[in-house]
């Protein structure tokens, strides 16, 4: 075990009596979030065995009625990263993208990776700053993403202004006197 562990999916509702839940799988392949295992509450202290059934839906060993389903209702569930394969040639996990430094083409530090938010329409990279800024991840605006080495360089769209920060040398944004 690496120590370093991903988030792969979460608990749903229950669905029927039987203790069957809905899956909210975060995996490329939704059916293979079980096939990681062992999965793991957020904590790391429970072990969840899960059987992945169709349309969304899970059976969890144990589980055996509507309301054991209903006590883990929103649990987040974990896998050890050495458990998940190499990711693709151009390809990352997201959480490997968390704490890497981010800097210009010029070498201006723009901050650290500090979370990859995605509500749907493709990720977003939240920079710590100062200011926090919120960048889409996209090609265009990471050009470069190097995870050995611990960072990655941001093409900041037109309509990002980087504000000097005190003391810069630039002096540009500064009134004249």
């Amino acid at each position: 075990m690496t120590g370093k562990r991903i988030l792969v999916g979460e608990i749903g509702r229950p669905h029927g009596v039987r203790g069957l839940v809905k899956l909210r799988s975060f995996t490329a392949d939704p059916a293979a979030i079980a096939s990681y295992g062992p999965l793991t509450d957020e904590a790391g202290t429970r072990r969840i065995a899960l059987t992945v059934l169709a349309d969304g839906l899970g059976r969890i060993e144990g589980v055996a009625d509507r309301d054991a389903a209903a006590r883990l209702t929103g649990t987040r569930l974990y896998v050890d990263r050495d458990r998940l394969p190499p990711p693709e040639e151009e390809e990352y996990y997201l959480a490997d993208l968390v704490g890497l430094a981010a800097a210009t083409e010029a070498g201006q530090p723009l901050g650290t990776v500090r979370a990859v938010e995605d509500h749907g329409a493709g990720a977003f990279l939240v920079l710590d700053g100062p200011p926090e800024r919120m960048l889409p991840f996209t090609r265009a605006v990471v050009p470069v993403v190097d995870i050995a080495g611990g960072r990655l360089v941001v093409v900041l769209p037109e309509e990002v202004v980087v504000q000097p920060q005190p003391g810069d040398a630039s002096g540009e944004g500064e009134d004249a006197a």
